[in-house]
């Protein structure tokens, strides 16, 4: 197995951290309109199908 690209690296992680920005995002705007102050583990449960197609 080769070791991976240092680009392909960045690349990965800049990805991961924008899926993970716009997953607490939406789960927020979830969290938000269920009047709560908090993420809870349901918003993000909510949100999970549509982020997982839109992404």
């Amino acid at each position: 197995m080769q070791p991976a690209n240092a680009n392909a690296l960045k690349l990965s992680c800049e990805l991961l951290k924008l899926f993970v920005t716009e997953a607490v995002g939406r789960a927020g705007i979830i969290a938000e309109a269920k009047g709560k102050d908090r993420i809870e583990a349901t918003h993000f449960e909510r949100m999970l199908p549509q982020f997982l197609l839109d992404f």
